[in-house]
């Protein structure tokens, strides 16, 4: 028997396929699209690949943050575990939901509980909740980790569709009362991934609505909440009611450059906390207390948000003129750094694309231009603003460039 053959491959669980575990040769489209930027590279050896799928900050965290965890880290009393997080950066986040979302009357020790980043927090909500045959009910196209928990824990997953009639809001009414019957979590995502949508004020008076007779609880990642182009910054924490139905998970991976250092906060009804905080007491041993103290420097510099967003409602206004100037029919997002476009259906006198997937593929192996295709609902492309430049003239650069390959053709929608 060999090794890859043994008794360990009869072991592996149900719910990451059972005996069939990694035998599965389908390939996800984010392999994809690693696969085909590689062929188009050695196939066009010397030639510039724009990459417009990436999902993180193109820069470093700001000099301060980063001075911040230099000094830190080299006191002794900052080498130890951290469990569920230091005082001090529990009272930075309440500071900072009321300065930038106007979230009065949180208290740091009921309220908040810090995150080795959001995803993590959005992993161990179910646990917190979810009973097999229990159900999240989560909005498409979107970040799946909640979902995957959920069905981890023998729980189901409820799409909520977002489409451009509803302005990629979920419609509520449209859900199955059989469906609400089994139901315990709602998960939103605004300033939305890949949409770029924004929830509105009114939509979550009637979330908290919803979830008060339903007896849900709302999930809403708001790790874009600070990156938005058409108006204030809203946290669903700012609606009335909203504090007995649910919490929001704040990270500053997107607004502070902070990606890789791993640092959120959930926010808002004490139980549920209480309960993510329980169960990430039996996860994690907390993160390391100098990157904390340099997310307390980050929360209270919001003008490093502000340059951020100005940065990326530059490179997005861009994209917009750009896309449009081919025949797309591209708008500014309200928040986010994504610009989500509906994929054409062919080129005039060359290949048709029955999916958005097909269209992406084409982009990166003939105009060696990488995009995310989306085609949950619909035939959609998501473009980022986080592309790779050295400075305002090269963002011209390659738009100009980008436009150029892009005039190639006639795209036809």
């Amino acid at each position: 028997m060999s090794e890859n053959e043994s008794y360990i491959q009869s072991l592996f669980a149900g719910r990451l396929g059972g005996d069939q575990f990694g035998k599965d040769t389908r390939i996800y489209k984010f392999e994809k699209i690693k696969r085909a930027k590689r062929a188009a590279l050695n196939e066009n050896p010397g030639k510039e690949l724009f990459d417009m799928g990436v999902g993180e900050p193109d820069e470093m965290a700001f000099p301060g943050v980063v001075k911040t965890l230099q000094l830190e880290a080299e006191k002794p009393e900052n080498r130890g575990y951290t469990d569920n997080g230091i005082s001090e950066f529990k009272v930075a986040a309440v500071k900072y939901m009321e300065e930038i979302f106007g979230v009065k009357g949180l208290d740091p020790e009921r309220h908040v509980n810090h995150l080795i980043g959001s995803k993590p927090g959005l992993a161990m909500l179910p646990s917190v909740f979810i009973n097999p045959g229990e159900v999240t009910l989560m909005t498409i196209p979107g970040y799946p980790v909640m979902g995957t928990h959920t069905q981890y824990l023998g729980g189901d997953v409820v799409p909520l569709p977002l489409g451009r009639e509803n302005n990629f809001l979920p419609n509520l009414d449209a859900i199955d009362p059989a469906t609400l019957e089994r139901a315990k979590l709602l998960y939103l995502n605004y300033p939305n991934n890949p949409t770029g949508a924004n929830a509105t004020r009114e939509f979550y008076e009637k979330v908290v609505d919803f979830a008060k007779k339903h007896k849900l609880i709302v999930i809403q990642d708001a790790a874009y909440g600070a990156l938005t182009y058409d108006g204030e910054p809203l946290s669903f924490l700012s609606v009335p009611g909203a504090m007995d139905v649910g919490v929001e998970l704040h990270s500053l991976s997107k607004a502070y450059n902070m990606t890789g250092w791993r640092i959120a906060f959930i926010v808002g009804n004490e139980l549920v906390v209480k309960g993510l905080a329980h169960v990430k007491d039996n996860i994690d041993s907390g993160q390391f207390a100098a990157i904390q103290k340099a997310g307390i420097f980050a929360l209270e510099h919001p003008e490093i948000t502000r340059e951020i967003v100005e940065k990326y409602r530059r490179r997005l206004a861009l994209l917009v003129d750009t896309l449009n100037s081919v025949g797309f029919k591209a708008t500014m997002p309200g928040g986010s750094f994504f610009l989500y476009v509906e994929a054409p259906r062919g080129i005039a006198g060359g290949p048709t694309f029955a999916t958005a997937e097909d269209f992406s593929q084409y982009l990166i192996k003939e105009m060696l231009i990488s995009t995310v295709p989306w085609d949950d609902v619909g035939r959609f492309v998501r473009f980022s603003a986080t592309f790779a430049a050295k400075e305002k003239a090269d963002e011209i650069r390659i738009m100009g460039e980008i436009k150029k390959r892009l005039s190639s053709v006639q795209f036809e929608f």
